[in-house]
């Protein structure tokens, strides 16, 4: 098996058992090589509620790195903050949770939302 198909195979795993609403989002991690994404998801009207990433305006560095993948954490933290929204459940896609997903992670929760 390849490490892609791994990851799939552990993304699937981890989705069977998690589900976002409007009150808890579902917070979903995307990692590629040059950028960092993550976007809350109400799996319930299938909607995404917020997202960020490297791409966004509000993110000053535009290279992957642990401390751009913070940055977008904090930027995903105020835009649920902004929406009163406290608790989400944190879905890491399949990674390994370490690096730039611990990373994003922490700067979320610096914002408050709880996970």
């Amino acid at each position: 098996m390849k490490v892609k198909d791994k990851r799939i195979h552990r993304k699937i795993r981890i989705r069977k058992k998690i589900s976002g609403t409007s009150k808890v989002p579902r917070l979903a991690v995307f990692k590629s090589n040059n950028n960092i994404y993550v976007q809350a998801i109400d799996d319930l009207n299938q909607v995404t509620i917020a997202s960020a990433s490297t791409l966004s305006k509000e993110v000053k560095t535009k290279t992957l790195s642990v401390e751009s993948a913070k940055e977008v954490g904090e930027v995903m933290g105020e835009k649920l903050a902004g929406l009163k929204i406290k608790s989400a459940v944190f879905d890491r896609g399949g990674y390994v949770y370490h690096g730039r997903i611990k990373s994003l992670a922490d700067g979320i929760r610096e914002k408050g939302i709880k996970f």
